[in-house]
């Protein structure tokens, strides 16, 4: 028996981090081409304008402690509307591949016999450092990144954060602010400095707000500042080059604040 033909390929598209304009121009080609298109909760409104007025647009996104479209539902969907013949954009918030679930996408689409394409975007964690004037490599003082997530899958077991205390250079954290204390205390116990430098952003690059203190004091300053998700955590020696290469006036809605380090 053969195999059926492929159904209509869906694009998987990176958004970026909420700035339109730092989309590809591929991502908005796509976009414009949409005849459906579903997208996720962080995804900037000015993006989906760039859908064609027949193109509909259905909200399947995720939100920390909130009513959310279950991950199978969204495979399902994008399955059916592929099936028919549609023109399919999935619009993901950052980078489809790195804490996007894009993978997961992928997995099931193919297992449905449909072709996809994937358009990558920048992720919020370099969005945030660069905005910020972080430097998340610098030759004489990080030789390596590592990207994590504060928050652990349905059921899994949370990380061990004394184990990535040593791990790299610099430590870009996603979705961590509400275990700030937790993350901070596990490095520490792990052998990282208390007077390491550290940077919270949240809304990088649209209403960027952030916030900087030493590693003993992070999550005190991310109470005062009063700082929630979406937020991403920088640490390491490259945050103390924040004020240096900063490049964004106050006019671009940028708050900075800061802590006395301890």
């Amino acid at each position: 028996m053969q195999t059926p033909p492929p159904a209509h390929k869906v694009a998987i598209v990176g958004a970026g981090p909420g700035d339109p304009e730092l989309l590809t121009l591929k991502a908005a080609r796509r976009i414009a081409e949409a005849e459906i298109l579903f997208y996720d909760a962080l995804a900037n409104p000015r993006i989906l304008d760039l859908a064609s007025d027949v193109c509909r647009k259905i909200e399947v996104g995720k939100r920390g402690g909130r009513i959310s479209t279950p991950q199978l539902l969204i495979h399902e969907q994008l399955i059916r509307a592929a099936q028919l013949g549609l023109r399919v954009v999935r619009l993901k918030g950052g980078d489809p591949f790195l804490f996007g679930r894009g993978g997961e996408e992928c997995l099931a689409l193919r297992a449905a016999n449909i072709d996809y394409e994937i358009i990558p975007g920048i992720t919020s964690g370099m969005a945030a450092a660069t905005y910020a004037g972080i430097p998340l490599t610098h030759r004489h003082r990080s030789q390596s990144v590592l990207f994590l997530t504060g928050h652990e899958a349905r059921g899994g077991r949370a990380p061990d954060w004394s184990r990535y205390a040593r791990a790299a250079d610099t430590l870009v954290i996603y979705m961590g602010i509400e275990r700030v204390q937790q993350i901070c205390a596990g490095l520490m116990a792990g052998g990282l400095a208390a007077e390491t430098p550290c940077m919270a952003v949240q809304w990088a690059t649209l209403e960027q707000k952030q916030v900087q203190a030493s590693l003993a004091r992070l999550d005190t300053a991310v109470f005062h500042a009063g700082l929630s998700s979406p937020a991403i955590l920088i640490i390491g020696a490259v945050v103390e080059l924040a004020d240096l290469c900063a490049w964004l006036p106050r006019t671009e809605g940028v708050a900075r604040q800061s802590l006395q380090r301890s």
